[in-house]
C-alpha cells in the first residue's frame, strides 16, 4: 500500500536475488499476469518479493502492487515493482504474507513486524474481492495452540497504552509495550505503539478465539490486534528437507 510520506532522497537499487528459493518461486507461480498483487511484511514476504520479480523479469508479466508496510514499499520499489494505493486496486487477485504463529485450523497470530493493522486491511480487500490469500511459514511457526510460542501484539492509540494494558491484565493477559532493539517503543507506521500480550494457555477453542477477537476489536484505545482467523486460504510450509507442505483451510 502506498503511503503519504515526505519526499525521501531516492534509495539505490536493490540487487534482485538470483538463487532459487522454491517456496517463494511455488508462491510467485500462482500468480496471473495482468493482476494486482498485495504484498505483506517480514521475511517470508521479503522472499517472494524478490521472486515476483525474478519472474517478471523473466516473463515480461505485467503487475500491479499494494503493500502493507514501508519496508516493502521499499523493497517493491527498489526491485523496480509498481506500488500504487489499495484505493486504486479495486480487485486485488492474490496475497502473499507470513505469520508468526499457526494453529492446525490456519488461525494465525501475526503482528512481530508490527504491520497487522494494514496486513489485515489488504488481506480481507483481497477476500472481499474474490482474490487468494497465502502464507508462507517454516514448521517452528506451527504450534498445537495460538499463543504456544508467540505473544499476542495489540496496537493501540498512545494516549490509550495505559489503559489498554490494564484491560488486557484483568482478562489474564500480562502485556509489555514492545521496544527495539535501543530500547526505543515500537512504533508502527501509524504512529502507534504496540502491546505484547500473554495468551492464556486455555484459549483454545475456535469460539474462544473469536470472542477475544471481538473482545479486541470493540476495546476503546485498540487499533488493531495480531488475531488472524479468518485470513488465511493457503499456507505453504516450508520443510527442512526442501519439502513444501500445502495447507487448506
Amino acid at each position: 500500500m502506498s503511503h503519504a510520506n515526505p519526499p525521501q532522497p531516492q534509495s539505490p537499487p536493490t540487487a534482485l536475488s538470483l538463487a532459487p528459493d522454491p517456496l517463494a518461486d511455488r508462491a510467485a507461480a500462482m500468480i496471473a499476469d495482468g493482476s494486482v498483487v498485495g504484498l505483506g511484511t517480514g521475511r517470508a514476504a521479503a522472499r517472494v518479493v524478490h521472486a515476483i520479480a525474478r519472474r517478471v523479469a523473466r516473463e515480461r508479466l505485467s503487475l500491479r502492487f499494494v503493500s502493507t508496510s514501508r519496508a516493502t514499499d521499499d523493497l517493491a520499489a527498489r526491485l523496480g515493482l509498481r506500488v500504487e494505493s489499495l484505493a486504486d486496486a479495486p480487485r486485488i487477485g492474490a496475497l502473499f504474507d507470513g505469520a508468526d504463529e499457526a494453529d492446525p485450523r490456519l488461525n494465525m497470530i501475526k503482528g512481530g513486524g508490527a504491520a497487522m493493522t494494514l496486513e489485515r486491511i489488504v488481506a480481507r480487500a483481497t477476500l472481499d474481492s474474490g482474490g487468494t490469500t497465502v502464507y508462507l511459514v517454516d514448521p517452528s511457526k506451527l504450534s498445537a495452540s495460538l499463543g504456544a510460542t508467540r505473544p499476542l501484539p495489540v496496537e493501540t492509540l498512545p494516549p490509550a497504552l495505559a489503559a489498554v494494558t490494564r484491560w488486557l491484565a484483568a482478562r489474564g493477559m500480562p502485556a509489555s509495550q514492545r521496544r527495539n532493539q535501543d530500547g526505543s517503543p515500537t512504533i508502527t507506521d501509524f504512529g502507534n505503539p504496540i502491546l505484547d500480550a500473554r495468551v492464556p494457555s486455555t484459549l483454545a477453542s475456535q469460539a474462544e478465539l473469536a470472542a477475544l477477537a471481538l473482545a479486541l476489536d470493540t476495546c476503546p484505545g485498540v487499533v488493531d490486534h495480531g488475531l488472524f482467523l479468518t485470513e488465511c486460504q493457503h499456507m505453504l510450509v516450508e520443510h527442512p528437507d526442501g519439502a513444501i507442505q500445502h495447507l487448506t483451510r
